[in-house]
């Protein structure tokens, strides 16, 4: 029987299996903590992060509202960097919850994916 962690990394591996970063169109690979979400935009094929954001120095929310404000972020950020487009990568996480309220704010904010 697997745990929580084995399962997510298994999943992990089908996606990234899949999906790969380029510089027209690099990945947006989200991590959720029980307390901080973070996201990065990463071009695989340099090996290089464009943008990156978190939830870390936000103001005191709900972490389903400060997931929405870091989507806005990398959105924000990602236009700064001129990329339009992204591949997203949720990292095994269940597309549920926190992963679905950033990347609806992403998209709400500009980005395609």
């Amino acid at each position: 029987m697997l745990n929580k962690l084995e399962r997510r990394l298994k999943i992990k591996q089908r996606v990234r299996g899949k999906i790969s970063g380029t510089a027209d169109i690099p990945r947006m690979s989200v991590f959720r903590s029980n307390s901080q979400i973070y996201v990065q935009i990463i071009n695989d094929a340099d090996g290089k992060t464009l943008a990156a954001a978190s939830s870390k120095g936000l103001e005191k929310a709900p972490k389903k509202e400060q997931s929405a404000k870091v989507g806005e972020l990398i959105a924000k950020k990602a236009a700064e960097a001129g990329i339009t487009t992204v591949v997203f990568d949720r990292n095994g996480f269940l597309y549920h919850g926190r992963i679905k309220e950033l990347a609806d704010a992403a998209r709400n904010a500009g980005l395609k994916f």
